[in-house]
């Protein structure tokens, strides 16, 4: 048996000057040092022993064990060193080789509309306002002073969750939950997503973006109203900018307008963007119904206000010369990359 041990020591430290794969040294080691391997197969044999023999083949075998393992790990260790230096070659870096250019991101063109939009708001001293964009009906439509019979509250134009419960069609819904919590002087602008049930095309898309304005205060008149959007308009435009009102119709504002933007393009002449008649509709704007401001707890004698609500890709487009608001939603970084 000592015969049988020394031979084991001598081959398997040959065989482990021969391995030149960390993975194959595993197997080396289930065979030589394994419950099952060479050493414990003759451990096994050691009841044939007699008692004076075996404390002496039992103190050999536990030595050629540890010197198997020594070596193993030594190996392991060598081994494991030249692939590190295999590696680091391969991987080299020359470090005087030019970077690799990097791809900056740039605000999108709604995203930066909007930043300029609130920027002017600010300097005039407005609140920037948010909302919850899942409404009830009462804050969407009835606050709003539209009758239940009103065209805009049909589920062909709504996203209705039950009766009560609704994707909001319009930030004006804000303009009502402030009025309700603030007290005048009331200066806001409720920039934020709306939903219609709208075919997708050049001009229409289910979601889009609003920017609702508001202003209630003693002695508020069309004038300021006139002048805000001016204002707005020339920074967004340039100075030449120019707008107009027409009389409108809407069920929360009393007088009412639609405002039209000279168009940019031919300067009031007629172009194929304007569709030849020298100016664009723009937004819907007025004086802050009456019944709006009492029943949001604002006594109307008292006071007055303006709103309005300008779609942001509607002045997006316009500043960009954009035809196709689908653009603005499909993420093509060939569109993208202009701005």
């Amino acid at each position: 048996m000592k015969e049988q041990l020394k031979s084991i020591e001598e081959r398997a430290k040959d065989e482990l000057s021969k391995i030149g794969d960390v993975k194959l040294l595993e197997d080396f080691r289930v065979r030589f040092l394994g419950k099952k391997g060479e050493i414990t197969s003759i451990l096994k044999q050691m009841g044939k022993l007699s008692p004076e023999e075996r404390p002496v083949v039992g103190q050999l075998a536990n030595k050629v064990r540890a010197d198997i393992e020594e070596a193993l790990n030594a190996r392991k260790a060598e081994l494991k060193s030249r692939m590190e230096e295999v590696r680091l070659k391969e991987e080299s870096i020359d470090v005087t080789l030019p970077g690799k250019p990097m791809k900056i991101g740039r605000a999108h063109p709604l995203k930066v509309t909007l930043e300029q939009v609130e920027e002017v708001f600010l300097g005039m001293g407005f609140d920037i306002v948010e909302g919850p964009e899942v409404e009830t009906d009462h804050y969407c439509f009835e606050a709003l002073n539209m009758p239940k019979h009103h065209p805009a509250r049909d589920t062909q134009d709504t996203f209705y969750i039950n009766e009560n419960v609704l994707l909001r069609t319009q930030t004006s819904s804000v303009q009502i939950r402030t009025m309700e919590k603030r007290k005048p002087p009331i200066r806001i602008i409720s920039p934020g997503s709306v939903y219609r049930s709208d075919a997708v095309d050049a001009t229409h898309s289910p979601i889009f973006h609003q920017i609702e304005g508001l202003v209630v205060d003693k002695g508020i008149t069309m004038a300021d109203l006139k002048g805000t959007l001016e204002l707005l308009m020339k920074r967004l435009y340039g100075d030449d900018a120019q707008i107009r009102l027409r009389p409108h119709h809407f069920p929360y504002t009393e007088p009412s307008a639609e405002v039209d933007l000279m168009c940019f393009n031919c300067h009031g002449k007629g172009c194929s963007m304007c569709k030849q008649e020298g100016w664009v509709e723009l937004l819907g704007s007025g004086m802050v119904h009456p019944k709006v401001l009492a029943e949001c707890g604002i006594d109307p004698e008292v006071y007055s206000g303006f709103a309005f609500g300008i779609g942001l890709e509607r002045i997006t487009m316009g500043r960009y010369s954009i035809n196709d608001m689908r653009l603005l939603y499909e993420n093509d970084m060939r569109f993208l990359e202009q701005f």
